[in-house]
């Protein structure tokens, strides 16, 4: 069975709607901003995975985030 269907933590994100935009601080002072975030998909392990609605995964190494500011899409 796939793996994304079957794991559903039920994110706190998921109250914000179906996507959203983070912007993820990491050591360092490096920021990236992501776009298109599917609430519904994210999953977490040694590294947290989120989904864009185009279809891209993006591993995030958790262990090298101090923040993350999230924002609703319409």
């Amino acid at each position: 069975m796939n793996r994304l269907h079957n794991d559903d933590l039920k994110s706190s994100l998921r109250d914000m709607g179906d996507t959203v935009t983070q912007i993820i601080h990491f050591v360092g002072g490096e920021k990236r901003t992501f776009y298109g975030i599917k609430t519904d998909t994210i999953r977490q392990g040694q590294f947290t995975k989120l989904y864009q609605k185009d279809g891209t995964m993006i591993m995030i190494n958790d262990k090298n985030v101090l923040c993350i500011e999230i924002f609703k899409e319409d």
